[in-house]
């Protein structure tokens, strides 16, 4: 949590982009694990915790653009929760360390909300990703959970994706934390990667990292040496000599700011020939977004050109054939990779995409493709500094996506198969930073950088 004046602040600077009417932000509740009492690890709303700061569940916020008054909304706790949970701030209390004077019971928000309807005020109101706060604006503002959708402010949706895109000198230092968490987690996988360890074990050692530095793990850690699938949360496999573990996974500081990184190790902690032929492939690749990624480049082209690295580097090793921007043209690398070259890190791991990829990684001038593979790139804009994004490029061979294309003689130009097949049984390789765009380029985020070259991670994975 901040000064208070930095939230002001970002609730002034909100209030001027959106021009008019009553801005409504949400914040969560618990959330019920398999019975009332026993909840799941609360999570705060991250435009709430961005505008507002305060970790207490069940709140609202309203920002008046008309009045430049603030409002809390929120229950004081009774003494049956004291007892259970100690002593608890008021909510005058909690609005007064965010720079708030204006607090009130939530029963109040109702009536609030109601008289501003009746005196013809835009609500703006934010795409509700939780059931029950999607039933909390129906009975805040009479329309129809079903017809939510149609009556989110897209005028605030696009105010908070610029506010929050540029990430100020404060967040930066909290995301480096993040990320500082994040290298303890991937260290300490890379030196327990060892036949016959379980993934489990793995898994849970560097989610208690995160937990022991922070506020936990920023999403559902990814550990598996079946690496080729994309999001395996799978950890039931006992680690086999010869195999690649691919771990993606970050961790959240106490004020929810968030790392993501993905190594790709080998199981005993040497890499053979056909691993380093491809592993150096997606390094080149990694590298050469973090070279290219600049104020005034679309993170589209930046990703369209590690296709081409992909490519290239494949058609050296024999895997891909034929004219390689042409192939890249046609998706034909897509095999390898299917998905995008990164997405936008702040408060979420995802940045804002509770509020519409469409609005957080596309504007106008930079639309999404239908092409497979790039169907899937999250961020496409222009850059800006003070952008944080995931340099993410990967290659995986999938048994069902190989037979699928193979079958079909998809882009048999481009695609050696026969050789192709020679790597079903290889697994996938990802690897993933966090940088920041500066002003003349980029750098990566944290104060050590997970080992990433093959010699780094054979040394530490062997001392």
């Amino acid at each position: 949590m901040f000064e208070a004046n930095i939230y002001i602040e970002r609730r002034n600077t909100l209030r001027k982009l959106v021009g008019n009417g009553l801005i409504l932000l949400l914040g969560n509740d618990e959330a019920p694990a398999n019975y009332p009492a026993n909840c799941y690890h609360f999570r705060q709303d991250s435009s709430f915790l961005y505008y507002f700061g305060l970790n207490t569940p069940k709140l609202a916020g309203l920002i008046d653009t008309n009045t430049e008054k603030d409002y809390l909304f929120g229950d004081d706790f009774t003494m049956d929760d004291i007892i259970w949970m100690g002593p608890q701030p008021s909510i005058a209390q909690q609005g007064a360390s965010v720079g708030i004077t204006e607090t009130a019971p939530l029963n109040q928000l109702p009536i609030v909300i109601k008289r501003a309807i009746e005196k013809g005020e835009k609500i703006h109101f934010l795409p509700a990703y939780r059931a029950d706060n999607r039933l909390w604006l129906e009975e805040l503002t009479g329309i129809r959970t079903i017809d939510l959708p149609n009556h989110t402010s897209i005028e605030l949706i696009k105010a908070i994706v610029k506010q929050r895109s540029i990430k100020s000198e404060l967040e930066i230092v909290e995301i480096e934390r993040a990320c500082d968490i994040g290298y303890e987690m991937h260290t300490t996988a890379m030196r327990m990667c060892k036949p016959d360890v379980k993934e489990q074990l793995i898994a849970g050692t560097i989610e208690g990292i995160a937990l022991a530095h922070g506020a936990g793990v920023s999403f559902a850690s990814i550990l598996s040496m079946h690496g080729e699938t994309l999001h395996n949360h799978n950890h039931d496999n006992l680690l086999e000599p010869g195999r690649l573990m691919l771990v993606d996974a970050g961790a959240e500081t106490n004020s929810n700011y968030c790392s993501d990184f993905t190594r790709t190790i080998p199981v005993g902690g040497r890499f053979n020939e056909q691993q380093k032929s491809i592993y150096n492939i997606v390094v080149a690749c990694h590298d050469h977004a973090i070279n290219v990624a600049r104020p005034g480049v679309t993170w589209k082209q930046v990703h369209l050109d590690v296709c081409n690295v992909l490519a290239q580097g494949l058609k050296d090793v024999g895997l891909m054939r034929g004219n390689t921007e042409e192939a890249v043209a046609a998706g034909a690398h897509a095999l390898f990779m299917p998905h995008g070259l990164g997405h936008m890190m702040g408060l979420d791991v995802h940045d804002m995409e509770d509020l519409g990829q469409i609005y957080v990684g596309f504007d106008d001038e930079i639309r999404p493709s239908d092409q497979f593979g790039l169907a899937s790139l999250r961020m496409g804009r222009r850059l800006q500094e003070g952008f944080v994004i995931t340099d993410e490029p990967g290659c995986y061979f999938i048994p069902a996506l190989i037979d699928q294309w193979k079958a079909e003689g998809k882009h048999k130009e481009f695609l050696n198969y026969e050789e192709i097949e020679k790597f079903k049984g290889f697994g996938g390789i990802r690897l993933e930073d966090d940088i920041l765009i500066t002003a003349n380029g980029s750098r990566f985020l944290g104060k050590k950088r997970i080992p990433l070259y093959i010699n780094e991670v054979e040394e530490i994975m062997n001392n």
